[in-house]
């Protein structure tokens, strides 16, 4: 996987997939969304979790608008659904993905940064859609993910007029999980992200895959969907031998941080 405007980097167990085109704030044009969907369909498999970083002082100022051409409603919608499996790709792809959240997080840079299962954000972030003022709407499942974290109605506000929230705002309604000092979202990201790595890999699949679908399910096919998974990850040998570890005094008890 090559693109200009792309960087993989593999660290240990942990892949950094940092956008590299800070002149456009890192702006999201068709092949650089491209370049994402591949980029997470062909990690090594000695990866066990990303962490998504923009380079420069801003994560994603969204779509580039410079790409936005005249689409009759068939192209537009093939569009969207181009920008959908390419994220997809990243909220159930093979490992946890962390993004590392600093400066403008807009619009499809919001999209993508919803996709991720755990967001860091440093003091310099803020948060805006403002597709409702261009004239547009979101296309990139912003429409589905981002009210999952803050609810319809701040969404609806966001997009109706054109507010924007910072970084300890967007912490307090749900953006984001961890608000660090400026300049330090990427090593918060990357010392989570290897947390992450030390999971047992059937226990991270299933938080990606199994537990978004079953908060989506009537609680008693949730029931019935979560014992099956209980029981799949524990019979997995690297469950049954953290079980034996911690039971022999070998694994740490939790603790207070």
């Amino acid at each position: 996987m090559t693109h200009p405007d792309l960087q993989l980097e593999i660290l240990d167990d942990v892949a950094v997939v940092r956008l590299t085109r800070s002149a456009k704030r890192n702006a999201l044009s068709d092949g650089l969304i491209l370049a994402l969907r591949d980029a997470f369909e062909s990690l090594p498999d000695t990866v066990r979790a990303a962490v998504v970083d923009g380079e420069g002082p801003h994560f994603c100022a969204g779509l580039d608008l410079s790409e936005l051409k005249e689409r009759d409603a068939g192209q537009g919608m093939k569009h969207s659904r181009m920008w959908h499996a390419a994220l997809e790709r990243v909220q159930y792809g093979p490992v946890p993905v962390i993004a590392a959240l600093h400066g403008a997080v807009v619009g499809g840079g919001l999209e993508l940064a919803s996709a991720c299962h755990i967001r860091v954000a440093d003091t310099s972030t803020f948060y805006a859609l403002p597709e409702g003022s261009r004239g547009i709407f979101v296309g990139g499942g912003g429409s589905v993910r981002i009210p999952k974290l803050i609810g319809v109605a701040r969404m609806t506000d966001m997009m109706l007029t054109g507010r924007v929230y910072n970084a300890e705002d967007g912490e307090r309604v749900g953006f984001a999980q961890y608000l660090v000092p400026e300049g330090t979202a990427f090593d918060k990201a990357l010392e989570l992200a290897r947390r992450v790595a030390k999971n047992a890999p059937l226990t991270n699949y299933a938080l990606m895959h199994a537990l978004p679908r079953i908060a989506e399910q009537p609680a008693d096919q949730g029931f019935f969907t979560e014992a099956l998974i209980a029981g799949i990850a524990q019979s997995a040998p690297e469950a049954k031998e953290r079980v034996r570890d911690f039971l022999e005094g070998r694994a740490a008890k939790v603790a207070k941080s």
